[in-house]
């Protein structure tokens, strides 16, 4: 038999429940040494019926929708715990088998009979009801933590999307540079490294990092991704105090990326402006605009940025973040709000 309960769990229910009886019924009779021996022998069948219902009747029969069957081996069960009960009543303890009904009964009266079986279907409900509750709230916690383990796993993947082709594009860039003898290449390398430093390294197994760093995250991309663009203007405007902040790692960096790879497409005089704020502070507003010029091939191309962005929104915020994004004098605008996340806080509004 393979318990999925720890054996202490069991002792201490059945240790309980008959401490419960013996005093219950000691006190009902004025005398505890008829109740101590009546419950020992009432629990040596009790404790054994319990178990070949949980273990045995109900995985064979009731998980397998043979209701018939098990009420068969149920009612099976009752009549052999009540032969065993009443003759070794008899023989052992008390020829009145019942001084509960405060008359005589002999053994095998249709009430006797109703009393005891109705006596251990209540020992096998009580017992049933906390062993399944207990199984049930261990299940819900092994859910729990396997769709929490599939969530982290599915929240790396999405983050390791984001930069491996960044990266691919900046060593072209950098190998075009080089066969320039550009003055420009090792300050390149100097933000490149900084770059995957802290992809790799500074934001390696965290949750949230300061706000403050994503900022400047984000300036070494901007820097690099203008050796692309001969005509890019790009404007930061914070308008909070922004120093104890935290947010997830790498989360507006797809949006950055994006104002790029689809403002830039026919676009000779790329604008872009990016605006952070706290809101009432409890949310954290980030929007960035670009502007662009209209063709087929804009409407058309579409990246995994922005859909790695709404998944990793949702696995992290659930439903508490708003996400929007929409074409004005074209220009395309993404608004995103979220709840802020502050160390010297409280978590305001956030669901995790």
């Amino acid at each position: 038999m393979k318990f999925d309960i720890s054996l202490q769990n069991h002792f201490g229910f059945w240790g309980l429940f008959f401490l419960m009886n013996f005093l219950r019924w000691g006190a009902y009779f004025n005398d505890y040494g008829y109740s101590l021996k009546s419950n020992i022998l009432e629990f040596s069948l009790h404790i054994p019926l319990v178990y070949f219902n949980l273990y045995f009747l109900i995985p064979r029969y009731v998980l397998t929708s043979k209701y018939f069957k098990y009420s068969l081996g149920l009612l099976l069960s009752l009549m052999m715990v009540y032969l065993l009960k009443t003759e070794l009543t008899y023989y052992i303890i008390s020829e009145d088998i019942w001084p509960e009904a405060n008359r005589e009964y002999k053994p095998f009266e249709l009430n006797h009979i109703v009393a005891v079986c109705i006596g251990e279907i209540y020992v096998l409900a009580i017992a049933s009801s906390v062993y399944l509750t207990l199984i049930w709230l261990k299940e819900r916690e092994r859910n729990r933590a396997i769709k929490e383990n599939q969530s982290k796993i599915e929240l790396k993947y999405l983050k390791n999307q984001i930069q491996p082709h960044f990266f691919f594009n900046t060593l072209n860039n950098l190998y075009a540079l080089s066969l320039e003898s550009s003055d420009k290449v090792p300050d390149v390398i100097i933000k490149l490294s900084k770059l995957m430093e802290y992809v790799l390294y500074d934001i390696e197994g965290t949750k949230f990092v300061p706000l403050i760093n994503e900022i400047n995250y984000i300036q070494n991309y901007i820097e690099i991704e203008k050796l692309r663009f001969e005509n890019v203007e790009v404007a930061i405007n914070i308008d909070s105090n922004i120093d104890e902040i935290k947010v997830p790692p790498l989360l507006f960096i797809s949006l950055v990326e994006n104002a790029f790879k689809h403002g830039g497409i026919n676009n000779s005089n790329l604008k872009i402006k990016i605006n952070c704020k706290v809101i009432n502070g409890t949310v954290l507003s980030f929007e960035i605009l670009n502007n662009f010029v209209l063709s087929q091939h804009t409407k058309t191309k579409k990246g995994i940025g922005l859909i790695n962005t709404k998944k990793r929104l949702k696995l992290i915020f659930k439903n508490h973040y708003t996400f929007k994004h929409k074409v004005k004098f074209n220009y395309y605008i993404i608004s995103l709000q979220i709840p802020i996340y502050n160390p010297l806080g409280a978590i305001r509004l956030f669901v995790f």
